[in-house]
């Protein structure tokens, strides 16, 4: 079974891009098996423009009202169908879409796979010296504040799609609107606040993707001029359990 990842850098784009990103590799994945080849993996990297989006769990009636307001502070509203309530996501956010195929990867089910996700991202954040760690909530926290949002939807029950959303620079009073993620008592943060420091999506990108790669033992194989540049030179080897 294939375990190479190719890995695409989308850079700014909307909402409805990112999904038809998505979709068109989840139809090249099934087109692949149906034909009995080879089905790739993919890793799919960018920002999205300003845009909330609802999980499954959170699209009812009063949905609509919670809409029009948020529109009119310039961004976008999306029903989507990964899990988890409301979120944001803006310029200065890494998302990554990782569409994978879990039997093939041995990932034994959508559980030990978010785990990996998060174990991913705290790899990150160590090596970018930030202390992050899971809580009773899905995501990645900096004690009390959420740095990194997670939603997976599978397709078959072993097909990824949707993922994660690490706050690099993103301004973070676009979240103030919303209760993020449905938690009240808690709020998120960015590496950029945690550190003192500017982190671009640029800087985290390749950290991500590697880090990814090794928890879930993959290989990864850059489009051509796809791969950011990171300045972290100090930063030590990421390396799996």
């Amino acid at each position: 079974m294939s375990r190479l990842v190719r890995v695409r850098h989308l850079g700014l784009v909307s909402y409805s891009a990112g999904l038809a990103a998505q979709r068109a590799a989840l139809s090249a994945h099934q087109a692949a098996l149906a034909a009995g080849g080879p089905a790739p993996h993919e890793l799919l990297l960018l920002e999205h423009r300003p845009v909330y989006t609802v999980g499954r769990r959170q699209q009812g009636a009063d949905t609509a009202a919670e809409e029009a307001r948020l529109r009119r502070l310039g961004a976008e509203f999306e029903r989507t169908g990964r899990g988890g309530l409301i979120t944001f996501h803006g310029p200065g956010q890494l998302v990554a879409y990782p569409m994978l195929n879990l039997r093939q990867l041995g990932v034994p089910g959508p559980r030990r796979y978010v785990c990996l996700l998060e174990q991913a991202i705290i790899d990150v954040c160590g090596r970018l010296g930030v202390s992050a760690a899971t809580s009773p909530h899905t995501g990645v926290w900096v004690g009390d504040n959420k740095v990194c949002a997670l939603g997976i939807h599978l397709t078959q029950r072993v097909l990824t799609s949707h993922g994660l959303a690490l706050n690099c620079s993103v301004d973070l009073d676009w979240f103030r609107h919303i209760v993020p993620c449905g938690i009240a008592d808690k709020f998120v943060t960015s590496l950029t606040a945690e550190l003192g420091r500017p982190v671009a999506v640029a800087e985290a990108a390749p950290l991500v993707a590697e880090a990814l790669a090794a928890r879930l033992g993959c290989r990864l194989v850059w489009e051509d001029g796809d791969r950011p540049a990171s300045d972290v030179s100090a930063a030590q080897p990421i390396t799996a359990e």
